[in-house]
């Protein structure tokens, strides 16, 4: 590698802050989805002690991604952005089915140099055609238009198809496909349906994939282990649509940040110099548009 490895992966959350900063009161409660039951995740996870895991798995940048539907989720990103040069760029939120409302963040979030794509937490969400629905389809033209990315999380089972429906429909959105939309490492009867569908977004040429977040509990997780959906997504995508991720902090269920992003590292290590550049630098600092210095 020439240039420093991007993770384009990586999130941040105050907890202490989160809910005075999202309004307090009868305002949702930020980062609802985490609770106690989710062990050592349930806590502030900082910018300092994320630059720290990262310095620790030889990691010198990093994109930070979205981990709640909240305009004060994003504003605490951007803030952390602002001041620190290690983050290149930030994946935020907007309300997506609120087409005027989304066209006035964009043009209030176009002022910051560093944001750079758009995410909802679509697996959270309780409508279930989410990514159908009218409003959030006009929403996300306004987001192409601004040329942004759109990352779609935790896809697979009941959005991956949504999703290449979304990318057919709207050819000038750059859409990206985290996690590599989460392969059912544990069900070896629904890998065939993850497949058609993941093959099937990939065949579309405004796509990118995530090879990150592919630690499941209980499941091995080496190089060996994750080798079957590699080879999927290489096969399908190729290096020059594929980026890293960490998924720090969701990854210290599975260990350390060294220790999550090793065996990635070593699958990738067996593609020849541009290619590796390709998956760990080039196709984030494209997609995200995080400019030629980086």
């Amino acid at each position: 590698m020439s240039r420093p490895i991007i993770d384009a992966h990586l999130h941040l959350w105050e907890l202490d802050d989160a809910d005075t900063a999202a309004g307090g009161g009868d305002a949702p409660k930020a980062y609802a989805w985490l609770g106690p039951q989710h062990g050592i995740l349930h806590r502030s996870h900082g910018a300092r002690e994320a630059h720290d895991a990262l310095a620790g798995g030889g990691v010198e940048n990093a994109v930070l991604v979205q981990a709640d539907d909240t305009a004060a989720d994003t504003a605490a990103m951007l803030a952390v952005a602002q001041e620190s040069p290690w983050v290149l760029g930030v994946v935020g939120w907007i309300r997506l089915d609120d087409p005027t409302g989304a066209r006035a963040a964009l043009d209030l979030l176009g002022a910051e140099t560093k944001f750079k794509g758009i995410r909802h937490l679509v697996h959270d969400d309780p409508r279930p055609d989410f990514l159908e629905l009218p409003a959030v389809r006009e929403s996300l033209e306004a987001v192409a238009a601004s040329g942004l990315a759109f990352d779609v999380p935790d896809a697979f089972p009941g959005h991956l198809d949504q999703t290449v429906q979304l990318a057919r429909d709207l050819d000038s959105l750059t859409v990206v496909l985290d996690h590599l939309g989460k392969p059912p490492r544990s069900d070896e009867q629904a890998m065939p349906s993850w497949q058609r569908d993941f093959r099937a977004l990939a065949e579309l040429p405004r796509t990118v994939a995530k090879i990150s977040g592919l630690f499941i509990p209980g499941l091995p997780y080496t190089a060996d282990a994750l080798r079957q959906v590699w080879d999927e997504a290489l096969e399908a995508f190729g290096p020059e649509r594929l980026m890293f991720g960490g998924d720090w902090p969701i990854s210290r269920l599975g260990g350390s940040y060294g220790e999550t992003a090793g065996p990635l590292f070593e699958l990738i290590s067996t593609l020849s110099d541009s290619e590796q550049e390709a998956v760990l630098h080039g196709t984030a600092a494209r997609v995200y548009q995080l400019g030629d210095d980086h």
